[in-house]
């Protein structure tokens, strides 16, 4: 049976959404394409007809997760956000208890350095992207100064996130983000 250009343009949101979640639950070698078709409601016979590899989904994936525009709103609640209001709204008990629906850096970060290098590239340009977006909401100091910062209060804030969800103290988990949040909401 054949499928209108519409509804395989719906099917490949549909394998690229369910991977999304998927790999940030499980990471990239902790599912199979049976699953991310399962999930998506499709056959795994049909993937095929949209990727050549589990590595080229991958991919796409990380790149259109990470590229994915208004971020920094989604977090914040607001079409132009503090450096703070980012920071606090990515740093939170909800973010850290969804990784499927989470931060992509803070998922897969670790496993990112065995996957293929167009996975690698991706997520390069990707975390780019980010930086180069909350190096616009520090103020003052040189623009060198303060891409420094953002790379600096990106690492912290996936760092903080990534040990928040690693820990099996409650406390603990919540005093990670509060500090973290404290120390990289500041724009300086």
């Amino acid at each position: 049976m054949r499928v209108s250009r519409e509804e395989a343009a719906a099917n490949r949101e549909r394998i690229l959404e369910a991977a999304g979640t998927l790999f940030r639950e499980r990471g990239f070698d902790g599912i199979g394409v049976a699953d991310i078709m399962k999930q998506a409601g499709l056959t795994h016979g049909g993937f095929y007809g949209h990727f050549a590899s589990k590595d080229d989904l991958a991919a796409e994936m990380t790149g259109r997760v990470t590229t994915r525009q208004g971020w920094m709103q989604r977090l914040s609640g607001k079409p132009n956000p503090s450096l703070k209001e980012v920071v606090r709204g990515y740093l939170t008990p909800r973010h850290r208890d969804d990784p499927g629906t989470g931060c992509l850096f803070a998922a897969l970060g670790s496993d990112v350095v065995r996957q293929p290098d167009a996975v690698r590239r991706a997520f390069t340009e990707g975390l780019q992207n980010r930086v180069e977006a909350l190096r616009q909401l520090i103020t003052g100091r040189s623009a060198a100064a303060r891409r420094r910062q953002a790379l600096a209060t990106m690492s912290g804030m996936v760092g903080a996130l990534m040990l928040s969800r690693a820990v099996d103290d409650p406390k603990l988990s919540a005093e990670i983000l509060d500090a973290a949040a404290d120390t990289f909401g500041k724009s300086r």
